[in-house]
């Protein structure tokens, strides 16, 4: 597979493209990304789907700059799907062949299904792993659901239901009474179903997630893989069915939305009512993410390896230099919680978290070393992007950040209350870490120590001196929530 592979998405709203770049087999990262809100589909559902000369051109034309901006990054490869709008329309290959022919750009027409599959790849690896939820994709011409249980997809199905599509033939006529009956129609496809989560995909869904975001004191601002409150879905879905433009500026709501918001409002008011499900989780990963993956992913079934995470791979690959020493730290840190977890009262759910950290500790001296920690937490929070909760994001971050230094600051762990764990077991876990550093702080070509630990006393057992880990041991601070004495022996 190509180094930089380029995919675009052609929807019944807007024109995406995204530039990926492999770091390694299964790992990337995003080189670029150009949207533009085209609107293919305009009128086009009050004449039979027959695709307009004026959408079409603006289509065309945000084509054309893509097409120079894949050029410019040197892109081997360019996946290029469209969905709804020409999926349903009687002109499609008028537009298909004047792409092919002026651009060079080979546009691949995929249905419903498949459209939902795509979607449903992306979130399957992408999100924190899922148990029996649904997906659905609000577009603008169709919408489209799958059920993700694990790594597992099923259903697949694609509804006429679209914000382009309902705005222009009963919102535009004040109907919304028809606009229901005609949503519910749609959904009762949709039964002997009954999800635990809804994962929200489509731009609706994630701008509504992202006006509750914004208007809240939630202490990061990262779309993918919030999980926001209900109740506040709910109720801001009900202002926005009966705000104007002013006040759906004021709820948080882009302009370039004001004309389909409301549409993409009543499908998910009608969507909970019927499935009556409170927890949900946003999605900033889709169909063109599904497309890439569908190709990165073919010879696997779609999936990654297991216990694969592509973006810690991505901050492995772009900023650790020394992986000898990364995994040292990361089986002493191991070790050294198998140990003592159970003496200092930490939950054993957390080794993972504490492994990563411990992993990823040193990706900031790739930006400047005397400041590495800090940069370690920001690469961290920005990049471990895909297949993890915002908590355990916050938490491999703030632990990499206080290593070796000093227990995480008050101020910090007050800014992250509701995502941290509690004091006492945070303390313990970043002590854990700058311990393990401190041990190898010789870094060895393998690991010279044994350790062992028994009635509250760690034995370090080494034929060697260990003279800097000695030293290094003595600067940390004591432990706020055990006991633990530490002993070298020779």
């Amino acid at each position: 597979m190509s180094k930089r592979v380029a995919v675009i998405d052609i929807g019944s709203n807007s024109v995406r493209m995204v530039v990926y770049e492999k770091s390694s087999r299964f790992a990337f990262h995003i080189l670029h990304e150009a949207k533009s809100r085209v609107r293919l589909s305009e009128h086009a559902y009050q004449n039979n789907g027959i695709l307009q000369e004026i959408p079409m051109q603006r289509a065309f034309d945000a084509l054309e700059n893509f097409s120079s901006i894949i050029s410019s990054l040197k892109a081997r490869k360019t996946l290029c799907v469209a969905t709804s709008a020409l999926r349903d329309a009687p002109n499609k290959k008028d537009f298909i062949n004047r792409v092919k022919n002026s651009l060079g750009i080979q546009i691949k027409v995929i249905d419903g299904e498949r459209e939902a599959y795509l979607g449903a790849i992306a979130c399957a690896n992408l999100l924190p792993e899922q148990k029996n939820a649904l997906s659905i994709d609000i577009g603008g011409g169709s919408t489209e659901f799958s059920l993700i249980n694990n790594k597992e997809i099923s259903l697949n199905i694609s509804l006429n239901l679209g914000t382009v599509r309902l705005k222009e033939l009963f919102f535009d006529k004040n109907d919304i009474d028809g606009a229901k009956k005609y949503i519910d129609s749609q959904l009762a496809q949709l039964e002997n179903i009954n999800p635990q989560t809804i994962i929200g995909i489509g731009g609706s869904f994630r701008a509504i997630s992202n006006a509750i975001l914004n208007n809240s004191d939630y202490p990061i601002q990262k779309l993918h893989a919030f999980e926001p409150n209900y109740d506040e879905f709910i109720q801001l879905l009900k202002k926005i069915l009966v705000s104007d433009e002013d006040d759906l500026q004021k709820l948080g709501i882009k302009n370039s939305r004001f004309d389909i918001i409301k549409p993409g409002a009543l499908i998910l008011l009608r969507v909970f009512k019927k499935f009556k499900v409170k927890n949900l989780i946003t999605s900033g990963v889709g169909v063109r993410e599904g497309v890439f993956l569908a190709d990165l992913l073919r010879t696997s079934k779609d999936r990654f390896p297991p216990n694969y995470n592509t973006s810690m791979r991505y901050i492995l690959d772009s900023h650790v230099d020394n992986l000898a020493y990364a995994n040292q730290l990361c089986k002493a840190t191991k070790e050294l919680f198998d140990l003592t977890h159970e003496t200092l009262n930490i939950d054993r759910k957390y080794r993972y978290e504490l492994a990563i950290a411990a992993k990823l500790y040193i990706s900031g001296s790739s930006i400047h070393y005397y400041s590495h920690n800090r940069h370690s937490y920001y690469l961290i929070e920005d990049a471990l992007e895909f297949g993890f909760t915002h908590k355990q994001i916050i938490l491999i971050a703030t632990l990499a950040r206080y290593a070796k230094r000093k227990l995480p600051s008050s101020a910090h762990v007050e800014r992250f209350r509701e995502l941290l764990p509690d004091t006492n077991q945070l303390n313990s876990l970043s002590y854990l870490l700058s311990l393990a550093v401190a041990l190898l702080s010789h870094q060895p070509r393998n690991i010279d120590f044994t350790l062992s630990f028994e009635n509250g006393e760690l034995k370090i057992e080494s034929k060697n001196s260990l003279y800097l880990a000695k030293e290094s041991i003595e600067k940390l601070e004591l432990i706020k929530n055990g006991s633990i004495t530490i002993s070298f022996y020779n």
